[in-house]
């Protein structure tokens, strides 16, 4: 948990939040998220390469294919959905296969398609790793944003809206 003096929990609302600025509601909620984001990603680098060993770029590629429920995907596919150039996305691949991460393999009747996939050690890294993980983003949310901001949040991604409500009915 995070330290309660160095961040206490009565952390006051974010000031673009107020409606007093220039941007409109919309940007202000996008530069708000950006930088939820960016906080989050900054102390997870350091808890990824610890955990796993991989750069932060490597472990969303890992997110990524451990979210297929069969399979892997096409490289063509994880460089789009990250916004990755294929090049830069080639060399990651390359990495997360040497050290036994990932495997790639042809695409039955595409010559040029390449598809990858998580391996068994590579799915029990991110299993040993996702609670210190999911700790790091939890802490990370709550020194940047309050409580109501937090749960705004959660509310914008299904499954969590339903974790919460369902740790709100155990309380």
């Amino acid at each position: 948990m995070a330290d309660p003096e160095e961040h206490p929990a009565d952390l006051p609302e974010c000031p673009s939040l107020d409606g007093g600025g220039l941007l409109p509601a919309e940007l202000r909620a996008w530069m708000l998220l950006l930088a939820a984001t960016g906080a989050v990603e900054q102390r997870l680098r350091a808890v990824v390469k610890e955990k796993l060993d991989v750069s932060h770029d490597e472990f969303l590629v890992l997110c990524l294919l451990a979210e297929q429920p069969e399979g892997g995907l096409r490289m063509t596919r994880v460089a789009e959905l990250l916004g990755r150039p294929k090049t830069r996305l080639t060399y990651q691949i390359a990495c997360l296969q040497h050290a036994g991460l990932v495997t790639r393999r042809s695409v039955c009747g595409d010559k040029r398609g390449v598809e990858v996939a998580l391996t068994d050690k590579a799915r029990d890294l991110l299993k040993e790793a996702s609670a210190p993980l999911a700790e790091t983003v939890t802490e990370s949310l709550a020194r940047f944003m309050g409580p109501d901001q937090c749960a705004a949040m959660r509310g914008l991604v299904p499954d969590l809206a339903e974790d919460a409500r369902a740790d709100r009915g155990n309380d």
